[in-house]
């Protein structure tokens, strides 16, 4: 059996700290935290996480700072949360070493997202996603419903990539919008659109498995959703 991925959250904020842990657990991981870097190179030698959520404005040394020592001393992924969003802050955490990044406010369904992306490219968690009999195969980018391969196009796969990982969770269409085409400041409309080609295909072969929570999104799963 394969252990579970092991997350450190670094973060001053008791709140946000507890949040993201709890989301995290939710998910399966194993998660630690911590409320500063001052341990940060004993955390990673006693914890050895596969992955660091590390939060850029810290008392003492900065996030940005941590994340460069850990890449000194550690094969960790970094995910930061930061709340500045320049691309020259987002270029500079790159540059520094982080994997990925969540702009503060964030939903916890997006965070979530991201540590789980990173952590499948790394190839800590199995890559295949299946929700009923539905199969999704990020890195082999295919899809299979009741073993019937799936015509899709490449942003129906995203979609369908990005609803799956989220599976059990409701997801807004600005978290689509983010995640699927890379900005939510298009119309939203286009979800819809995409969306309902994407059911189409797959209702082709078996019944309803993305479903609309009417005022909040859509939520993917294969038990019945009340609207």
């Amino acid at each position: 059996m394969t252990l579970p991925a092991r997350i450190l959250v670094v973060d001053d904020d008791e709140s946000i700290r507890t949040a993201v842990a709890s989301s995290l657990r939710a998910e399966g991981f194993a998660v630690r935290t911590a409320g500063d870097g001052d341990t940060l190179v004993d955390d990673l030698a006693s914890g050895r996480p596969d992955l660091v959520v590390l939060d850029w404005m810290l008392p003492g040394a900065s996030g940005i700072v941590l994340a460069a020592r850990v890449r000194s001393v550690s094969d960790a992924a970094v995910v930061m949360m930061t709340a500045r969003d320049e691309l020259e802050d987002r270029l500079r955490g790159f540059a520094e070493g982080a994997d990925d990044y969540v702009v503060k406010p964030f939903a916890m369904a997006e965070l979530v997202a991201r540590v789980t992306a990173v952590l499948r490219r790394r190839g800590r968690i199995p890559s295949v996603v299946e929700v009923g009999d539905l199969v999704v195969d990020p890195d082999g980018a295919t899809a299979r419903r009741g073993g019937a391969l799936l015509d899709l196009t490449a942003t129906e796969f995203r979609l369908l990539c990005f609803l799956a990982e989220g599976r059990g969770r409701t997801l807004s269409k600005a978290q689509i919008l983010t995640q699927v085409w890379g900005y939510d400041d298009i119309d939203p409309n286009i979800v819809e659109v995409h969306l309902s080609a994407l059911r189409r295909k797959m209702e082709a072969h078996g019944p309803r498995l993305i479903h609309t929570i009417r005022g909040l999104g859509y939520r993917m799963s294969a038990e019945r959703v009340a609207a």
